[in-house]
């Protein structure tokens, strides 16, 4: 069985639950693979502690939850990465907003961080910064090709921000092609078997 697992964690607020709905939506929907998501929340809604976990498949998804560790780490805030950073594979990906996280990865781990917020600030609204990174996160695994993860942009966002949320993937995805250039993605998991 193809299957890829993933943890985006950040806090309440940074539209991690979002960025995880949109990933699913662009495999299953676009994708034509199987995706299922599960969200948890700490205490308080607004700052605390948030994660979504997603199980993508080219066959149905039985067990929606991260069997032992997670192929990709898409992390927004340095709690986040301290509470899931020992769950990702020794040979994993890790992505994560370079202004808010210092990660350690472990040596066989490859990691790629981005200026999410301040990329989402400079087109004009901090609050798509999640957008940002799912455009970044796109282009770093390649797990569905971009249009289809545009398509799930489009199809997910609030009436009336589409073009805003559109430009906030599209310049995420430039950063990853501007700041890892000498180091292009693979496709990953699931996604190196059932999309191209």
């Amino acid at each position: 069985m193809s299957r890829t697992e993933i943890r985006i964690t950040g806090f309440g607020g940074q539209g991690v639950i979002l960025a995880g709905h949109i990933i699913g939506r662009a495999c299953a929907v676009e994708g034509g693979m199987h995706a299922t998501l599960i969200q948890s929340f700490g205490p308080e809604a607004r700052g605390s502690a948030c994660s979504a976990t997603l199980a993508v498949s080219n066959r149905e998804v039985l067990y929606p939850y991260i069997r032992e560790r997670s192929d990709i780490f898409v992390v927004m805030s340095s709690e986040g990465y301290e509470l899931h950073a020992h769950e990702l594979k020794e040979d994993g990906i890790l992505i994560f907003e370079k202004d808010l996280v210092q990660p350690t990865p472990a040596p066989g781990q490859r990691a790629f961080g981005v200026s999410s917020t301040r990329i989402a600030e400079g087109q004009g609204r901090s609050i798509v910064q999640n957008i940002v990174m799912v455009g970044f996160f796109t282009a770093a695994t390649r797990i569905v090709p971009r249009d289809a993860m545009r398509e799930a942009v489009k199809a997910s966002v609030p009436p009336g921000t589409e073009e805003l949320n559109l430009r906030a993937f599209d310049a995420g995805w430039a950063a990853f092609e501007t700041d890892h250039a000498s180091s292009p993605a693979e496709p990953v998991g699931a996604a190196a078997r059932g999309s191209s």
